[in-house]
């Protein structure tokens, strides 16, 4: 590759890079603005002095409390998560070491249920959580969501990579499926299980339509929910908008960049290999 297509190449990534964060450097920018500079024209790159009171009086409104549903939207991320990686765990065993008869075709009939749209699910989840009387609980946003067929099959191609005769050695001296499981598997699988918790931690962290289908109060709504309610009640206060939408998006942000190394790992130890 000659020193014109190379440069051809990182110019397009560098005006790529710019454009995608664009969007964020505008969102924390105008999260520290007032409400002149945020609307002024022309434009006013960086606040004069940073308006940190912004973020406080958006936790603080009374009639939309963002500090309340900062804590909920922990709360049903973490469960989720927590949650998910245990169905995924003992699921992606069963289906790697357990010898049980249809498994394997049991198996490939959960992989289709991914063709499915999600959806598709809404209406049927939504009978069930009401019928077990969760409406408007912050149960029944983490309850139809503990087990996903995606990331059991992520880990299971992980599991499959462990050799099958540590397995049988472990048996023949004694040890049961459930210690090989928690002392042998778990920590092979460590790229891979966090992998999994980041990719669902995400999803639960900025989920939408699910969430304002089984909420009825306030005091249930999570960030994603209480944003856009903020942005209704916030009116022309562009500033505080900012300050809402940095609040929803930097924690992931940062645990993004803090974990990025083991998606990459997961992804190509667990999901790339057969």
């Amino acid at each position: 590759m000659n020193k014109a297509i190379k440069l051809v190449i990182y110019v397009l990534l560098i005006v790529g890079s710019i454009v995608m964060l664009f969007p964020f450097f505008w969102m924390i920018t105008g999260a520290i603005k007032t409400y002149r500079e945020i609307t002024a024209t022309p434009v006013v790159w960086f606040p004069r002095v940073p308006q940190w009171h912004n973020f406080y009086e958006v936790l603080t409104m009374k009639s939309n409390p963002f500090s309340l549903y900062f804590v909920n939207s922990v709360l049903v991320a973490v469960s989720n998560t927590v949650f998910t990686l245990i169905t995924t765990i003992l699921a992606a065993f069963a289906f790697s070491r357990l010898e049980f008869s249809g498994r394997d075709k049991l198996f490939s009939f959960l992989l289709t249920t991914m063709m499915i749209p999600s959806q598709m699910y809404l209406i049927t989840n939504f009978i069930t959580i009401t019928n077990l009387h969760l409406y408007d609980n912050l149960i029944a946003q983490i309850l139809p969501y503990t087990a996903s067929i995606f990331y059991i099959y992520l880990l299971r191609q992980f599991f499959n990579q462990i050799p099958e005769q540590l397995y049988l050695a472990a048996k023949v001296d004694g040890c049961s499926d459930w210690k090989y499981l928690w002392t042998i598997m778990v920590p092979n699988a460590k790229s891979s299980l966090v992998t999994i918790g980041l990719f669902n931690f995400i999803a639960s962290w900025n989920a939408y339509l699910w969430p304002i289908m089984v909420t009825g109060s306030v005091k249930k709504r999570v960030l994603s929910i209480g944003l856009m309610y903020f942005a209704g009640e916030a009116g022309t206060d562009y500033q505080l908008m900012m300050a809402g939408a940095t609040i929803v998006v930097v924690p992931l942000v940062i645990i993004y960049l803090c974990f990025q190394r083991y998606i990459i790992q997961g992804i190509a130890r667990g999901g790339l290999k057969g």
